[in-house]
């Protein structure tokens, strides 16, 4: 530990990683992992299901002491010749960085009639939002993006580090993973209290693609709300504003929002983009203030931590996450009920359209039996 940095201890996201989705986050056609064929494999894997070729060095013992110079060089011909792609991507990997292997020399080797950015980036980073930053930054050097939006993605990196410091997996040393509340449980209690003509609020502040399946938990009790009449006791706000972020998160942000349309929710305050969750939070809080401050209770579904608690003192807070260790961090906050969406990542990569989640699923169902058994079925 250096200084008063706080060393955490479980395991969290890699650099590595995050410079991966950041580059298909630009549209890169192809992504190349400059080290050993096993590294980051699952996500590997999962950014393939989502539209991108992402290919390895595969960098063996020989290489880890020799380098890999003319191996990159050479692949970066090979996947110029089999995909013609329009933007590639180069990610350092730990093996790589720590032989001192740098990418530009072997990327003007190959002399490429494409751009291609080039990451230096490892996973020995206190937080992995550096290796979303190395991307941007090599991505604006290649002119990919201007330096007005690579100083707005900063300001949203150090916020959302900040998050996740104060409230957030980096809040203390270790967190113990939970699988949070028992679904149908709280399926029933959302249910009674909309049936009681309880006041309720959504506020999806999702992070990028994972709005896909967040979003159906306002979809869901919407749906609900209407089989009970009372539809005009929901709020909807959600961060699906499409003018902002990097290509394809904008790209999500239009497709949620049209699905929303399609289902006949209506989002009445739309709070930001899907890559404003860190930031959103103040903005939530003047709203609720403002229009909202008597409502009963609240569902916050994607970065709940995010979302300051000043302005829901009063209300019953319900939260959805896909974070198994935020259980614990959300509970502290106050949030009265706290559930995780598992496996989120691999069902929304590749998706254009909401997906169905566990707590929606739930949703429909319980409230199926519940006025089935009403009516006497």
């Amino acid at each position: 530990m250096m200084g008063n940095d706080l060393a955490i201890i479980h395991p969290r996201p890699s650099s590595i990683v995050a410079a991966l989705y950041t580059l298909r986050d630009l549209n890169v056609d192809v992504a190349i992992l400059h080290g050993p064929p096993g590294c980051s494999f699952k996500h590997a894997r999962l950014l393939e299901e989502d539209g991108i070729h992402v290919v390895t060095t595969a960098l063996d013992e020989n290489g880890f002491v020799f380098g890999g110079r003319d191996e990159l060089s050479s692949l970066l011909e090979k996947v110029n010749d089999m995909f013609q792609p329009k933007l590639i991507g180069v990610v350092g990997t730990c093996a790589s960085m720590i032989i001192g292997e740098e990418l530009r020399e072997p990327v003007q080797d190959a002399n490429l009639d494409v751009p291609v950015i080039e990451v230096e980036v490892h996973a020995g980073y206190p937080n992995n939002t550096k290796g979303v930053l190395l991307a941007l930054e090599s991505a604006c050097d290649a002119g990919i993006i201007d330096p007005e939006e690579l100083e707005r993605q900063k300001f949203l990196l150090e916020e959302a580090t900040n998050v996740e410091k104060r409230h957030g997996a980096a809040s203390r040393e270790y967190l113990e993973p939970s699988r949070g509340d028992v679904k149908y449980k709280v399926a029933q209690k959302i249910i009674n209290y909309l049936k009681e003509g309880k006041r309720c609020l959504t506020i999806m502040n999702a992070k990028k693609e994972t709005g896909y399946m967040f979003a159906d938990i306002t979809v869901a009790i919407n749906e609900v709300a209407a089989q009970l009449g009372k539809e005009d006791n929901v709020i909807n706000m959600a961060n699906v504003d499409d003018s902002l972020g990097l290509p394809r998160v904008r790209h999500h942000a239009k497709s949620i929002m049209n699905d929303f349309r399609e289902k006949g929710v209506t989002i009445h305050e739309n709070i930001g983009g899907m890559d404003e969750y860190p930031v959103t939070g103040e903005k939530v809080s003047n709203i609720i203030a403002e229009k909202y401050s008597g409502f009963d209770f609240a569902v916050i579904s994607g970065v709940p931590h995010a979302i300051p608690m000043d302005s829901m003192q009063e209300m019953e807070v319900i939260s959805v996450t896909n974070g198994p260790r935020q259980v614990i961090p959300l509970r502290e906050m106050g949030h009265e009920h706290v559930l995780v969406e598992i496996d989120l990542h691999p069902k929304t990569l590749g998706v254009s359209n909401i997906v169905e989640s566990d707590f929606g699923a739930t949703m429909r169902e319980v409230a199926k039996d519940m006025l089935d058994t009403e009516e006497g079925v």
